[in-house]
């Protein structure tokens, strides 16, 4: 007589089954907001300069302020989640987002912006990684799991690749608190639906430390390093902040690992760490957090390259910039779900690799921009490297998720989105550098075309090595797994 476990049951069904909307609809929605945000203000940074009286200084806050504070907690969120229930602590997230966002609306003063925006990542960190470990929960079958995350990383591709048009559309139309105030209904709807159709968690008997002290090292360490990223942006990468600020925060890291593989190494399950460092002993686990850095600082570098040469190299307006970068997120329409079918049939790193390298290739695209190029000659630049992120993301997600156990999903979803989170803040500055003569890029610096195509070119041959690199980790990853007996 056979037995069959409930995974094999439930990926038996999921073959007859339809994907059930309303569980990944509210899921989505949170996370379609917070990858909004980090891209829509960007648009809009001359009318609130002019709106509120901030300065360069102030009004790079605004802008990476938010991305900072994200990445910096998004470690904590995903253990509270784990500790306290994913969807507590997403709606929790979910609630503070809401209100941050109406105080960021409401702001008159720079430093009532940018308390609200730091607020805004506080609360994106929490329903991040929660809302991924809700997702894997409500969709426990891996090829119904797969469909699910395709169209979850989907949506938030979108949401990140449409953050400059949604900006411009509503800059343009009413103002560029409009780009806040629209936060707080899609936020309603998302805590309503999350309410109506995910399920809280069945809660564990006895309840599980919060680790106090590896959660401050590890705020303090991954702030102080996403935050050296961001202000090498005005500052320089010399400067004594930056300098201070990567050394702190590589103490503080430091000292998060030694604690970390101390309380691991006692096995205490009623306080476990906050990150068990044997995850990443797990086949698949470091090297998908790796791509996760590489994906990132290769995209989303070249996207804010990208934004700067069209509108200072091209003279397009915040408009016509969004525009003319539509193609990068209609492919993620596309992309997302047919990962998600790869990512089903063949598991998650042969479909990351060839995403990888199709992403590598489209780079290369931009070494033909020139101060004249063509708009078509680019578009299939935007096509490839459009169609390869969101679907190396979904393929990466799976891989990450599925190399860590159940009780640490809110984890090792935090990690990977900390790993893109730092691979995003590095690209930008570092393509940024690139962009001018001097170890800063001054806005004068950058409108010169010279500097700006030049470092425009030298940016695309490294988003190619890192997506290339990161497709090479995808196969390493693949040999692994097949000799492990898994896909």
């Amino acid at each position: 007589m056979t037995t069959t476990t409930p995974t094999e049951a439930a990926n038996r069904a999921s073959t007859t089954q339809r994907l059930s909307w309303p569980p990944l609809v509210a899921l989505s929605l949170g996370y379609f907001l917070v990858m909004l945000d980090v891209t829509v203000v960007t648009v809009a940074v001359p009318v609130i300069d002019d709106s509120v009286g901030a300065g360069a200084s102030a009004m790079a806050w605004v802008v990476d302020g938010y991305s900072a504070v994200f990445g910096g907690l998004l470690l904590m969120g995903g253990g509270l989640g784990d500790r306290l229930g994913h969807r507590q602590v997403f709606l929790t997230g979910l609630g503070l987002f809401a209100l941050a966002s109406a105080c960021c609306a409401l702001a008159t003063t720079p430093t009532a912006l940018i308390t609200a925006r730091l607020a805004q990542g506080a609360g994106a960190a929490l329903l991040v990684p929660t809302s991924l470990a809700l997702l894997t929960t409500s969709y426990p079958a891996t090829a119904m799991r797969a469909k699910a995350l395709g169209v979850w990383a989907g949506i938030s591709g979108i949401a990140f690749a449409a953050g400059p048009l949604v900006g411009g559309l509503l800059v343009a139309g009413l103002n560029w608190r409009a780009a806040f105030w629209i936060n707080l209904p899609i936020a309603l709807l998302a805590a309503w639906l999350t309410c109506k159709n995910v399920p809280a968690p069945v809660r564990q008997v006895g309840a599980r430390g919060l680790d106090p002290l590896a959660q401050l090292l590890g705020a303090i360490g991954l702030l102080t390093l996403t935050g050296m990223f961001n202000v090498t942006g005005t500052s320089g990468w010399a400067s004594p902040v930056a300098l201070g600020a990567g050394a702190l925060g590589a103490v503080a890291v430091a000292l998060f690992v030694l604690v970390e593989r101390r309380q691991e190494a006692r096995g205490s399950r009623a306080n476990p760490p906050l990150l068990p460092l044997s995850l990443f002993r797990s086949p698949g686990f470091a090297s998908t957090a790796a791509v996760g850095v590489l994906l990132n600082l290769g995209y989303y570098g070249m996207l804010y390259l990208a934004t700067l040469y069209l509108q200072n190299e091209r003279g397009y307006d915040a408009m016509d910039a969004g525009l003319a970068l539509l193609p990068t997120v209609c492919m993620a329409v596309v992309a997302a779900p047919l990962s998600g079918r790869l990512t089903a049939r063949f598991g998650p790193y042969l479909p990351m690799a060839g995403a990888l390298l199709l992403g590598a290739a489209g780079f290369t695209g931009w070494l033909l921009a020139g101060p004249h190029t063509p708009y078509w000659i680019l578009l299939p630049a935007l096509i490839a490297t459009g169609l390869a992120t969101p679907g190396t993301v979904l393929a990466a997600t799976a891989g990450i998720m599925q190399a860590a156990p159940d009780e640490n999903a809110g984890v090792a979803s935090a990690v990977f989105n900390v790993a893109r989170q730092i691979g995003n803040s590095l690209g930008v500055a570092l393509f940024a550098s690139l962009t001018s003569g001097q170890d800063l890029a001054s806005d004068q610096d950058l409108a010169s075309g010279r500097d700006l195509v030049s470092g425009l070119h030298t940016s695309a041959l490294i988003a190619s090595a890192a997506f290339l690199t990161a497709a090479l980790l995808a196969l390493s990853s693949w040999r692994n797994s097949k000799a492990h007996g898994a896909n």
